[in-house]
């Protein structure tokens, strides 16, 4: 047979072409929930220790958690029973791998990871895989995701609980099965007593349940559920309220600027045609979890100032998922891969400045590391110790070995006994009195230009320094002084009481 006659009958024979492979769902679920926890894990560790420095809230975390839990109990019915939940978990973890910084954050890592996959899974529920996939890796490079995920704090864990609540409400829209809308309200529930503010995320779900006309069951298990979170919460909220004290050092909205701006951009990208599917659409769910929790809290706040970017950081929850619709949006629109490739190299490149500040103890209000370092360099064994406010003395409760050598004028009660943060001091004129008895004497004060201290023990302090004391040298450190006193008769500076130093308990 000759190859012209070959020929035809190789056509004859020739294979179907095979049809181009799609990736299954199952995969596409995969990678919508593993890239965005892993790039979450990674940006969360990069930089984990912060330079080996805590900052003045995690020393309470800090503090709290090395307690026992019957103290944690105690000492919450004065101070931060709000945190009481956190609290008591941190200790159990504190328990089994040690109370490190490791342990203190890792928790939040690994929280923002979770709600990471947790934003990826309602992109894709709402608007496909790659909207999914886009709004889990725009939630983890968020600067305040970046930020919060490293503190041994609660918001981390509150976010990750509402971003899986908002999960379970979407999830739950199409059933009508009991069992779902309980997981809904169990976490809601868990989130509120971690932090009652995550309560604000209820009222933007209901906005969107009203707003999407869900079937009047739907409705009615959604109320089911909120009354019962609202209950469980009610009694926290009432026995917490009674410690509001504790917000009084805000005075403004804090850091207020940061969340509009963010919000603006998420509000803005509604406005585009972004797809969606489903009977909750992503703008209706994304939309009023961004607005609605700081716009109450900012009407609250005419009242009483209440409002901090972190009591809402669930907000980044729809700012991420805007975010990742758009992106999907303008890349079906776009046709230039080359200018695609430039834009979002550009805001990656964007985020690099923010992303390196985010891991320095600059970033962070106050730095309690620096405080005891610079009590340790200029305070000498048997030297007076003093707070010029008694609450300042938080700041280096967390680590007693700081001012071990020194003996702290104005205590009559530590912080663990009195089951307070920062103790119980003794009656003003015995403060001065107290004072007199050393010719040194290191005092921690507030940052230049903070408020002075008020009350007959902050003026007593203040007073007998200006009366019989000198400045001899300050040290500055993040959010606080360090400043060293001599009494004006004294010749040599470096001169203790030595041996004759007053009884005093050590800080």
């Amino acid at each position: 047979m000759s190859i012209d006659q070959r020929g035809p009958a190789v056509s004859r024979t020739a294979l179907p072409p095979v049809p181009a492979l799609r990736r299954s769902p199952g995969a596409a679920r995969a990678v919508v929930v593993i890239a965005p926890l892993t790039l979450t894990i990674a940006l969360g560790l990069w930089g984990i220790h912060r330079k080996n420095t805590m900052w003045g809230d995690e020393a309470v975390t800090y503090q709290f958690a090395r307690r026992e839990l019957s103290q944690i109990w105690a000492t919450a019915q004065h101070v931060d029973l709000v945190h009481a939940l956190y609290y008591a978990v941190m200790h159990e973890l504190f328990g089994l791998f040690g109370a490190g910084l490791l342990t203190l954050r890792l928790p939040s890592v690994l929280a923002m990871s979770a709600a990471a996959s947790g934003v990826g899974l309602l992109g894709l529920r709402l608007a496909g895989p790659r909207a999914g996939l886009l709004a889990g890796l725009a939630f983890a490079l968020l600067p305040q995701v970046q930020r919060y995920a490293q503190e041994g704090r609660s918001y981390a864990v509150v976010c990750a609980l509402v971003t899986w609540a908002t999960y379970a409400l979407v999830a739950g829209v199409p059933h009508r099965a009991r069992w779902r809308w309980a997981v809904y309200g169990s976490i809601m529930l868990l989130a509120c007593l971690l932090h009652e503010f995550a309560v604000l995320a209820l009222v933007a779900h209901g906005v969107t349940l009203v707003v999407s006309r869900v079937p009047r069951p739907v409705l009615r298990a959604w109320s089911a559920a909120a009354a019962g979170v609202v209950a469980g919460l009610l009694p926290l909220a009432i026995r917490s309220a009674g410690q509001s004290g504790q917000v009084s050092w805000i005075d403004g909205p804090v850091r207020l600027p940061g969340v509009l701006a963010l919000a603006v951009v998420g509000v803005a990208c509604a406005l585009a045609p972004l797809r969606g599917r489903g009977p909750v659409r992503l703008t209706v769910l994304a939309v009023p979890i961004v607005v609605l929790p700081g716009l109450l809290l900012l009407i609250a706040s005419l009242v009483k100032p209440l409002f901090v970017d972190r009591y809402v950081l669930y907000s980044s929850i729809g700012i991420a998922l805007l975010l990742g619709a758009w992106t999907d949006y303008f890349l079906r629109r776009q046709r230039s891969s080359c200018f695609t490739w430039i834009a979002g190299v550009a805001v990656l490149a964007a985020l690099v400045p923010a992303s390196l500040s985010l891991r320095t103890p600059q970033s962070r209000t106050n730095d309690v590391t620096a405080i005891g370092a610079a009590l340790r360099e200029e305070g000498h064994p048997g030297d007076g110790l003093l707070y010029l406010s008694g609450g300042y003395r938080s700041w280096t409760a967390a680590i007693p070995e700081d001012t071990r050598l020194l003996t702290d004028l104005a205590l009559a009660q530590d912080p663990v006994s009195s089951d307070t943060l920062a103790g119980v001091e003794v009656p003003a004129r015995e403060i001065a009195a107290r004072m007199l008895e050393f010719d040194r004497i290191v005092a921690v004060r507030g940052p230049a230009g903070a408020h002075a201290p008020a009350g007959p023990r902050a003026e007593a302090k203040t007073s007998t320094l200006r009366r019989h004391f000198r400045e001899y040298g300050t040290t500055h450190v993040n959010g606080a002084r360090v400043t060293v006193y001599v009494r004006d008769h004294d010749p040599s500076p470096k001169a203790g009481p030595g041996s004759n130093s007053p009884g005093a308990s050590g800080g």
